[in-house]
């Protein structure tokens, strides 16, 4: 990796505590929380210009809000307990977090941004590197690291995941700026009750000295932002969005960007009318930059027309069920959706079909199928399973619609945002929103040296991607 080989320095470490006690219960893991146990700590952050005040100020200041902080997400600060029967709770005991402060005042910002790979070093912004998320029963539930860069600070925050999912780690994270800009109430109080579906009387049983994550976190990878602007989003979501038309008997291609509106029409007495009753959901942007994920992997990956490919996505259930969770609902409230296709279909039938595979799974994932979901695990108790096993699989993680870039501790929002060592392996992409805002959004993802190569040199993939 092109930069300096100089390491982070630990300058200072000490325990944060709430500046209130809790008085929140026992919090029970839910069916989507336990299987998280076997995965690590999630670690993301923000890279932030350097505020014009010495450091030692920002270390006091940022301390101070955090302490507020975990006064309203009591389950940050507590400790993971398995009781007599197996079931596993978050006790709220004020037991505390890590605070690190980190010194890299040998890299700038540009250090970080300023090369094709993301730099080996930004792995030493986040504490509890390749912790699994079990080590809760013993360890904080979360840490915080302030890393000092020549021209910057990095602030990063690692999370045990079988108490947070995305959204709860960046209400949290939106809160702590929050607070730290001075605002006395918060916007986006988080809801802790568990009264749901999720809430299970399945009993999950653990190997001695628990779970171990499914993947080989040494295996050799590269990793890479792809960032795509607003108008190649809107170019690719056409493309995606083309239907044919049947006209006189003729094949004539248009584009529909409308609401459910692409179906198949025909001409008969001079006008269109529709070839299906079943109406299509229009493919959205997403979904189309995951089916050009999908088609450029598999191209680099060389694989045989016959191999089955997957491409996986995490879905959130907050809305889907019924009744409906609340959209700030603290824990885990996701499912994983499957979608599979041989590498000869991904590369043979285009774009539009990859993407209508992935659009028409996430539709048809309601309630019924929430349940479905949770009624399987509750059948078979387990954790949940990470990594490429058979070559061919894709994990997309995060979300571009996370607040990721609303977090002004009080000197200006983020440059960027980076991720740690965690749950990374061949095949695992992050989606994040693109710093410029208006639709953009940037990709992380980890392949194998040889895939990522082939993916760079593929023109249908590299067409749409921001050289800057």
């Amino acid at each position: 990796m092109p930069c300096s080989p100089i390491s982070t320095t630990l300058v200072s470490k000490c325990t944060i505590f709430p500046s209130q006690k809790s008085s929140l219960a026992d919090l029970k893991l839910s069916v989507s929380d336990l299987p998280m146990l076997s995965c690590h700590y999630i670690q993301k952050g923000c890279l932030f210009t350097r505020p014009l005040i010495p450091f030692s100020d920002l270390i006091s200041f940022l301390k101070r809000s955090l302490s507020i902080t975990l006064t309203h997400f009591p389950p940050l600060s507590g400790r993971l307990f398995t009781d007599s029967n197996g079931y596993i709770y978050i006790t709220c005991n004020d037991a505390g977090v890590d605070f690190a402060h980190a010194n890299a005042s040998h890299l700038r910002i540009l250090d970080v941004l300023g090369f094709i790979d993301v730099p080996d070093q930004v792995k030493e912004f986040f504490l509890f590197d390749g912790i699994v998320s079990f080590e809760g029963h013993f360890r904080p539930i979360m840490a915080v690291q302030v890393t000092e860069l020549a021209d910057g600070v990095f602030i990063g925050c690692s999370v045990n995941h079988a108490v947070t999912d995305g959204t709860s780690f960046w209400n949290f994270f939106n809160t702590f700026a929050e607070v730290s800009r001075g605002v006395r109430r918060i916007a986006r109080t988080p809801d802790f009750r568990r009264e749901s579906v999720l809430i299970s009387s399945a009993v999950l049983k653990l190997p001695a000295g628990g779970p171990k994550v499914t993947f080989d976190a040494d295996a050799p990878l590269r990793e890479r932002i792809f960032s795509f602007s607003r108008e190649s989003i809107l170019k690719l979501k056409a493309k995606a969005n083309i239907q044919t038309w049947e006209i006189n008997g003729g094949i004539d291609v248009v584009e529909l960007m409308g609401k459910q509106k692409n179906d198949p029409l025909r001409m008969s007495n001079g006008k269109i009318t529709p070839l299906s009753h079943q109406k299509k959901a229009e493919i959205s942007s997403f979904q189309a930059l995951c089916a050009l994920l999908w088609r450029g992997v598999t191209r680099a990956r060389k694989l045989s027309a016959s191999k089955t490919t997957t491409f996986r996505m995490a879905v959130n259930c907050r809305l889907r069920l019924e009744p409906k969770l609340e959209p700030l609902y603290f824990g885990n409230a996701i499912q994983s959706i499957p979608t599979y296709a041989s590498a000869g279909d991904v590369l043979c039938r285009g774009l539009r079909w990859c993407a209508e595979q992935l659009n028409k799974n996430v539709q048809a994932h309601d309630e019924t199928m929430v349940r479905m979901y949770v009624e399987d695990w509750e059948r078979d108790p387990r954790c949940f399973p990470l990594g490429n096993f058979d070559g061919a699989m894709l994990t997309m993680g995060s979300s571009p619609r996370f607040p990721m870039f609303d977090n002004d501790f009080g000197w200006g929002g983020p440059v960027a945002v980076r991720s740690g060592r965690a749950n990374k392996f061949d095949g695992k992409i992050s989606a994040f929103p693109g710093r410029e805002g208006g639709g953009t959004v940037d990709m992380e993802v980890l392949l194998a040296p040889e895939t990522m190569d082939g993916l760079e040199s593929d023109p249908e993939f590299m067409q749409y991607v921001s050289l800057y």
